[in-house]
């Protein structure tokens, strides 16, 4: 039930959460973004506002093929981490054996959790990046250590080579899912933002689910497992490539005092009709933001420090429930348990899957709280159907169903 809680927090809560962290870092930038475009802002009084409104009304939302394809390229992003997640999931025997730390639980753990070391380093600074570069020029710094990273696992001769290599791949997972919530957020039509959130979450699945089903091979073809790191190569060079013809977001164009090249964005993602009411819309927002520049503290000490605690709690406990331990060790631990490998991973990918595609459904129909209310209550049952595996009081003949049925509803 946790890896579709990111999606739950899409597009809208984690674009404001970031936004607001970006402009406390930036305050003086962001003074002279407002020197550079309270010109413009001024241009759209209120009743321009108004008029631009009911002409939206009359000619409809914008069509939401026009920022599809752009919505896709994000998502390889978020594609790139789910198969980073799983790639070692089926490999990691073979690498053992063919690097010679066979049997060396240490190194086995460092070959898993290095990356979500490079992760960290690559989220702290993610806010940072967006702000200097740009959304585009940020994703293909996410794309180039993941292809940097890829290529030295592949070719690694010794563990040392391996963990470095994971360390420039985590750096790039730390990136990705951040700067592809963000961008789906910015350049998404608002009836279907929460629809088009959920892309990203779909995306890691499908990485996950692909990973996972070209690892088959690992354990009876030698050599294997490198080509399982050479292939997450392609997808971080289309990323690379894609982005260099797909439009900046206008938000940060706008906020760059860069209003001309905004309106020309939001004409490619949305049309020309709707430029002018987008343009008054983000003029609105940024004008209201002028009245409130949030600084770090702010954001720890400050009225905003309920929504900071609440939305960090609920990734804490998202870790905490150990779910990256089912992406990593699903082959061993299922094997444990008399499943064989390769069932188990399907299970794993196909229960992943399900539980993104129902927050797709369901996102703009229910909204974010009662998908979290219901993914917490998910979590709940699943933990307790573990719990009760482990216990005296069921038999040794069920005790394997009910930790691997919650297992799986768990990951769902």
């Amino acid at each position: 039930m946790l890896i579709s809680e990111s999606s739950v927090f899409s597009p809208g809560e984690e674009g404001v959460y970031s936004n607001v962290a970006m402009r406390g870092r930036h305050a003086d930038a962001y003074s002279m973004y407002k020197r550079g475009t309270r010109d413009y802002i001024n241009a759209y009084d209120k009743e321009q506002v108004r008029s631009l409104n009911g002409v939206s009304k009359e000619i409809g939302n914008p069509s939401w093929k026009r920022s599809f394809l752009y919505i896709l390229v994000a998502s390889l992003a978020s594609f790139l981490y789910g198969y980073h997640l799983g790639v070692i999931n089926e490999t990691l025997e073979s690498i053992s054996n063919d690097l010679h730390f066979n049997g060396n639980t240490m190194a086995e753990g460092l070959v898993v959790s290095i990356c979500l070391g490079g992760g960290f380093l690559g989220s702290t600074f993610s806010g940072l990046i967006v702000d200097r570069v740009g959304f585009r020029r940020a994703f293909q710094l996410c794309a180039l250590p993941m292809i940097i990273g890829s290529s030295m696992s592949a070719t690694a001769k010794n563990l040392s080579g391996m963990l470095l290599g994971r360390l420039f791949v985590g750096t790039g997972m730390g990136l990705g899912p951040t700067l592809a919530t963000l961008y789906v957020t910015e350049v998404s039509p608002a009836y279907v933002r929460g629809t088009y959130g959920s892309f990203t979450q779909i995306a890691t699945s499908l990485g996950l689910m692909s990973s996972l089903l070209i690892g088959f091979p690992a354990k009876e073809t030698e050599g294997w497992w490198r080509i399982c790191f050479w292939v997450s190569a392609v997808p971080a060079a289309l990323l690379a490539l894609f982005m260099e013809f797909s439009p900046e977001s206008p938000h940060w164009l706008f906020k760059e005092g860069r209003a001309a090249d905004a309106e020309a964005a939001f004409e490619k993602l949305l049309g020309g009709p709707y430029v002018k009411g987008a343009m008054a819309e983000l003029s609105k927002s940024e004008r209201g933001g002028e009245a409130e520049t949030v600084k770090l503290s702010e954001l720890l000490f400050g009225h905003h420090r309920k929504v900071v605690f609440i939305g960090s709690t609920l990734f804490a406990l998202q870790q905490l429930s150990g779910i990256n331990s089912v992406f990593f060790f699903s082959s061993t631990v299922f094997k444990s348990a008399g499943v064989s490998s390769q069932s188990a991973n399907i299970s794993v990918g196909i229960a992943n899957f399900l539980g993104s595609f129902a927050a797709l459904l369901l996102m703009d129909k229910l909204g974010r709280k009662v998908l979290l209310i219901g993914s917490f209550s998910g979590m709940v049952v699943a933990m307790g159907l573990q719990a009760a595996s482990a216990s005296s009081l069921v038999s040794s003949s069920n005790e394997v169903y009910l930790s691997v049925g919650g297992m799986l509803l768990l990951n769902a």
